[in-house]
């Protein structure tokens, strides 16, 4: 079993408050995020960021060990995520993942590259535990 860990926190308020997020691996480390950073382009993170950063990474890896236990040995793979938080209410709601996979495969023809695609999105543990549209749009070749 692995474990992973990442702390947040927060000094002041709602839209006045600032805050910090760290990760156990320390590659972000007391990395800003706040409403600015949220709403606005202010630097710093938000957790869409992250979520869509953990998307496509445990795609993308997922499609990378999927084409290697099928057989294949050389490629190169590229997936964009797009986090959409909608309101909702009175807050908010991440409606949506929209990954966007362009990748090349020696030897492997699209439709077979769009159905280990399909079944990686279905599979990575993050696509997993978002409760929420993903779609895959996928460019080979």
């Amino acid at each position: 079993m692995v474990t992973r860990s990442a702390s947040a926190t927060y000094e002041g308020l709602g839209k006045d408050g600032k805050g910090h997020i760290s990760t156990q691996s320390a590659v972000l480390k007391d990395t800003p995020y706040g409403f600015n950073t949220r709403f606005e382009n202010e630097p710093g993170t938000n957790p869409e960021e992250l979520i869509a950063a953990a998307h496509a990474g445990c795609f993308t890896m997922a499609l990378s060990f999927a084409l290697a236990k099928e057989g294949h040995q050389q490629g190169s793979l590229k997936t964009d995520a797009k986090i959409t938080l909608d309101k909702d209410g009175d807050g908010f709601t991440i409606t949506k993942s929209a990954l966007t996979l362009s990748g090349t495969v020696a030897g492997l023809d699209q439709a077979e590259f769009e159905r280990i695609a399909n079944h990686a999105k279905v599979n990575c543990p993050v696509s997993k535990v978002l409760d929420t549209e993903i779609t895959l749009d996928i460019s080979f070749g």
